[in-house]
């Protein structure tokens, strides 16, 4: 048997359960969405994107609080937490997925290194977010957060 990628499992549990899929980006810059996309047929559940990129993005088009910004990061548990409802919400998506990270090579303190990411997803009654602390370069940490914020996924649709 041929291991299916995460996007192609993901894509037949949302076809199946006719359930709808919005996805904000910052530091993966559109990666996940072009994974999902990828998939034949993903224009049955993916509603669509934000790479919200800039904070003012993720303020304007997103709605996350220039409070949890200021207060705590771009990278954290709040904002990715804000970025996913605040995607699925503009998008009218069941789920709502989000990452924000450090990809590199400039960018880390002592408390967010290089590589700290934030993943996080919302759905009706669940809100939940995990850090990672990736190792590599750029591209490597925009790719393992892209595979950790689809596993996720994953295994909230499969619980």
């Amino acid at each position: 048997m041929i291991d299916k990628p995460l996007e192609a499992l993901i894509g037949e549990i949302l076809m199946q359960r006719e359930l709808t899929l919005a996805a904000a980006e910052s530091c993966t810059g559109g990666l996940v969405s072009h994974r999902i996309t990828n998939v034949p047929g993903s224009s049955g559940y993916f509603l669509g994107g934000v790479i919200a990129y800039s904070n003012a993005t993720k303020k304007s088009v997103l709605g996350v609080q220039a409070e949890t910004i200021e207060r705590i990061g771009a990278v954290s548990k709040e904002t990715v937490l804000e970025m996913a409802l605040g995607v699925r919400q503009a998008l009218h998506a069941d789920i709502g997925i989000a990452v924000s990270g450090i990809a590199g090579p400039g960018g880390g303190t002592a408390e967010k290194p290089v590589g700290c990411t934030w993943i996080g997803l919302s759905a009706s009654g669940v809100d939940s977010a995990s850090q990672h602390i990736w190792s590599g370069g750029r591209l490597a940490v925009k790719e393992q957060s892209a595979q950790a914020v689809l596993q996720m996924l994953l295994d909230y649709l499969r619980d």
